[in-house]
């Protein structure tokens, strides 16, 4: 399997060598990830036979990722497209906004590499474990964007309307990569994101 590439915009300056070893760590441990799941199933998989695939110590392994879920579902794109949301032109609708950086955040991921990225939805739909750390981490990832929203709207970020804005929109979001894994991939999954943001915004047509 392609080991996953660095996802850092070219305009972003380059990290330090100190960061780039901790990427190449973290890319590594990803890569021998996906690659034993391939091989023997999630489940089979452990922390042990990770690190040794790595080349790197168990205690390595938890010290970037706390749980094997998370190797699954860390994103290294996610910060770099909250400041690109707060980035975009103030007097554009914010749903717009929202909607640019999904299609990057798309582009970004299959980019990386398409078989990574489904194998990374099948795991979603598949595994409760992954699923369920999805939905804690996606929670986490909503208070971030609840700040940002809060601030493009002038309201109150942790007021109820703005908090259920934004968790509609992460589980609705979540309900994206298990789609497209239980539909054997047919569609295309920008398009999907695109369907998705437009339930989001108008509801369901009649």
């Amino acid at each position: 399997m392609t080991a996953a590439r660095s996802t850092a915009p070219a305009d972003r300056p380059r990290p330090g060598l100190r960061e780039r070893k901790k990427i190449r760590t973290r890319e590594a441990i990803r890569s021998a990830t996906y690659d034993l799941i391939e091989e023997q199933g999630y489940d089979a998989t452990t922390i042990e036979q990770i690190a040794d695939r790595a080349e790197v110590s168990p205690s390595t392994v938890f010290r970037y990722f706390p749980t094997k879920e998370d190797i699954v579902l860390t994103d290294e794109c996610a910060p770099p497209l909250l400041e690109e949301f707060r980035a975009r032109p103030a007097d554009e609708p914010w749903p717009e906004s929202l909607r640019q950086i999904m299609h990057k955040a798309v582009g970004l991921g299959v980019g990386e590499a398409l078989e990574v990225t489904r194998l990374r939805c099948r795991l979603m739909a598949d595994v409760p474990a992954v699923r369920s750390r999805m939905m804690e981490s996606m929670s986490e990832a909503g208070q971030s964007l609840a700040e940002a929203i809060g601030e493009r709207t002038g309201r109150d970020p942790q007021g109820l309307e703005v908090r259920v804005l934004t968790m509609s929109l992460i589980g609705g979001l979540m309900e994206v990569p298990q789609y497209w894994a239980r539909t054997d991939f047919r569609e295309d999954l920008a398009d999907l994101v695109d369907r998705a943001l437009t339930v989001y915004e108008h509801g369901l047509s009649s």
